[in-house]
């Protein structure tokens, strides 16, 4: 009977313990986001490639994430929120045209590695948004379409 009281009091608290954390919100504030600055409209992809981009990449690694229904549901929110906050610490398409010519460089670079080590977009984020996994011919495509970006002459005209 005392292990039954005991199961009942430490469920309890459990219960009354993630009710008090739902009051720690994340926040969804959203940047808005200079055309001028940003990878798509810089870049110009094709329209494959851009799609690609925005629905497997852009949530985590731009100014304007989409924050599902489970994003409000603590501890889960700061666990997502902390995923946002370093995608685009490393890597925000919202700001390309405010990086050098190098970072952007090194950026590219890490997109291809990242994209062919299959680390990106991340199995933690796909598990739960199955349309951002990327198929075999997807990661080419991007992978090939950011060779070609790296590699071509004139990096700065093409890539601001």
């Amino acid at each position: 009977m005392k292990k039954h009281l005991n199961f009942k009091k430490i469920s309890l608290s459990l219960v009354i313990l993630f009710l008090l954390i739902q009051s720690i919100r994340i926040d969804k504030t959203t940047q808005p986001v200079d055309d001028k600055k940003d990878f798509i409209s810089l870049v110009v992809p094709n329209q494959e490639v851009a799609s690609i981009l925005k629905t497997s990449c852009y949530d985590c690694h731009s100014n304007q994430p989409i924050y599902p229904w489970y994003s409000n549901i603590a501890p889960v929110s700061w666990w997502i929120k902390n995923h946002i906050n370093e995608g685009s610490h490393h890597l925000n398409f919202s700001v390309w045209g405010d990086y050098s010519d190098k970072r952007k460089h090194h950026k590219l670079e890490e997109c291809i590695e990242m994209i062919e080590e299959d680390e990106m977009p991340m199995s933690s984020y796909t598990l739960m948004h199955k349309n951002a996994a990327l198929s075999d011919a997807q990661k080419v495509q991007l992978v090939e379409f950011f060779k070609a970006l790296k590699n071509e002459a004139g990096t700065q005209e093409n890539l601001n």
